[in-house]
């Protein structure tokens, strides 16, 4: 009996030692939360793409609060989204261009050559591996939709010509895109960037059109309409976004390939009044004289080729 009751008084003890350890602990490692975080993050689109720069929209919210970002840092919120949080947080809202993701390429089978035919996974990662897909461009859009997959806000679809398509309303620039393509065709920019070089070919004019009849030729019309805006670096154009407030779609006029366009709030990509029109819907055929077909079969190891 006397046993029994000294090991209930050790144990009884041993609580009241291990709760006062608990109580000082809680009081010393506690660390304040501000409630407006809840509220902050409530207001938000829940998206979670990191357009923002933040791991998230709790993340978001929390600088938001801690006056380290600014409401409008977040794109993808309606301006009444936006306008709720700055209130909550009597701050100013801020601005920031929405971004989206732009395509470098309008290289679909319909245009673009092809030296051998692909067989094997259906995925641009997968065709790359095997002779970069067998595609005449070295840089052209594989068109086996990685991109609309990995797309987590169905903001890409493939177009009848194997393409992809960005919906601007939908894109929050979240960058999957652009790390899941292999031939590194997709970039982030702000939406006022609306004249876009839809080509990154970097062959000589010659054999970029005998590749792809839409392939920038560096021809220099370009340049030469809009000097100190575009310049041909390593035989393709390029566009110095700093000087935005200069884009017009006059530079794409001449494009006689249309490799150049103007990117319409409301009809799209616009090619120039010189570019040659393009009347063939059916892929191009795969030369006899081109290379065998080309495949690829997976297995435990990987992928072969053949």
């Amino acid at each position: 009996m006397i046993e029994f009751l000294m090991a209930g008084a050790i144990m009884g003890g041993i609580g009241v030692v291990l709760a006062a350890v608990l109580a000082f602990a809680d009081k010393k490692l506690y660390v304040y939360e501000d409630p407006r975080i809840d509220q902050v993050e409530g207001l938000l689109p829940k998206a979670n793409c990191g357009a923002c720069g933040c791991a998230g929209c709790r993340a978001f919210a929390e600088k938001a609060v801690a006056g380290q970002i600014a409401p409008g840092k977040c794109t993808v919120s309606s301006p009444a989204g936006v306008a709720a949080i700055a209130e909550l947080l009597q701050i100013d809202a801020g601005t920031e261009e929405k971004r989206v993701a732009k395509l470098a390429c309008a290289g679909g089978p319909h245009v673009a050559r092809h030296r051998a035919q692909y067989v094997g996974l259906s995925t641009c990662r997968g065709a790359a591996l095997v002779n970069g897909g067998g595609k005449g461009c070295s840089w052209g859009c594989l068109g086996l939709g990685d991109c609309e997959r990995v797309c987590s806000f169905n903001a890409i679809h493939m177009n009848a010509h194997s393409l992809p398509v960005v919906n601007e309303a939908l894109c929050t620039a979240c960058g999957d895109c652009v790390d899941v393509c292999p031939k590194q065709l997709f970039s982030l920019h702000a939406i006022s960037h609306r004249l876009w070089i839809a080509c990154r070919s970097l062959a000589d004019g010659q054999q970029a059109e005998a590749d792809c009849e839409v392939a920038c030729t560096a021809c220099g019309r370009c340049a030469a309409d809009a000097p100190g805006l575009i310049q041909i670096v390593n035989n393709l154009a390029v566009i110095d976004y700093s000087k935005n407030s200069k884009l017009t779609a006059a530079p794409a006029q001449r494009c006689p390939t249309g490799a150049i366009v103007w990117f319409d709030k409301e009809k799209g990509p616009q090619r120039g009044l010189e570019a040659k029109r393009i009347t063939r819907q059916s892929p191009l055929p795969v030369a006899e004289a081109d290379l065998p077909l080309q495949s690829a079969t997976t297995t435990n190891e990987g992928v072969h080729h053949s």
